[in-house]
């Protein structure tokens, strides 16, 4: 699969297409064949928002799995920046509980497009599966403008 890397804050990042669609985001990520017009749009987009002038993504993305994972996906998404959410708030909007909603988020393939960090535990930050983990979620959260939900 194509994937174009950018340099940020936060890692190199790799970004990975499938069909017109963004399907995966990993660190020390490399560039892979030749970049398409949305891995260019995609790397142009995480390169403003690592400067701080992108708010919301806006790229077309596909998430593999049950029903269930991509309307925790979407939910993410739709999660603004600069703010949070608990993983009890998801699972009252899907109806399930709060347990099967972070297994969903830490298994999400397009973490910061798909903002998984946005989501807390109802006592504490919850985990991050992303390359540094917890440290990683908290960077990305102040980079947002959210490090006053931590204290």
């Amino acid at each position: 699969m194509p994937m174009i890397a950018v340099d940020t804050r936060f890692g190199r990042l790799g970004i990975e297409e499938t069909g017109g669609a963004i399907t995966r985001l990993v660190w020390d990520g490399r560039n892979e064949g030749e970049a398409s017009a949305l891995l260019r749009e995609a790397a142009a987009q995480m390169a403003a928002y690592d400067q701080a002038r992108l708010e919301r993504f806006d790229l077309p993305y596909r998430v593999a799995g049950s029903d269930f994972q991509r309307q925790v996906c979407d939910l993410m998404y739709a999660i603004p920046l600069g703010e949070t959410v608990t993983y009890g708030d998801i699972a009252k909007q899907v109806g399930r509980p709060a347990q099967p909603v972070g297994q969903a988020c830490g298994a999400n393939p397009i973490p910061v497009i798909i903002p998984c960090h946005r989501v807390l535990g109802a006592n504490g930050l919850g985990g991050f599966s992303g390359d540094g983990g917890v440290e990683t979620k908290v960077a990305l959260l102040r980079h947002e403008g959210a490090a006053g939900l931590l204290i």
